[in-house]
């Protein structure tokens, strides 16, 4: 067997650790954030109904004291955080530390009537859409010259 593959067989995976480093914001990268000690939460989006609906995956949190919604202008944001519980020495790929993430709401989005709720790890945002106003509109033209 040779040094080389001797060397990598010790080496723990690689493909986690590539994964983490994208989604933290490779600081290369211009227009990439990077800030240390803060995680990315995974979403789906999707309107229905005429509600916008956010889903963030939260497994462990504790969503009476680890969560925070907030919504200013038109950027709801999802903050959380995960405590680290000392066992010992032991291999964990779990993050622990603070989560954020922003997501931009619809133009017509009712944020004082949003709802929030977790079951099975996932956090359910729910956020009514006003339902566009149809119709065509006249406009009319000033005259500037009289």
């Amino acid at each position: 067997m040779s040094a080389k593959l001797e060397r990598r067989q010790g080496w723990p995976p690689l493909l986690p650790e590539l994964f983490d480093w994208i989604e933290a914001g490779i600081p290369a990268v211009p227009g990439m954030r990077n800030v240390p000690g803060l995680h990315g939460i995974r979403i789906e989006q999707q309107l229905a109904d005429g509600t916008y609906v956010v889903k963030a995956e939260l497994p462990g949190i504790d969503p009476d004291q680890d969560v925070e919604i907030s919504i200013d202008g038109d950027v709801l944001t999802i903050r959380a955080e995960r405590a680290e519980k000392p066992e010992g020495k032991h291999h964990s790929e779990f993050r622990y530390g603070a989560f954020a993430r922003s997501v931009r709401l619809p133009a017509s989005a009712r944020a004082d009537e949003t709802t929030a709720d977790y079951k099975d790890g996932v956090l359910t945002v729910n956020v009514p859409v006003a339902e566009p106003k149809t119709g065509a509109r006249t406009i009319k033209v000033q005259r500037a010259d009289a």
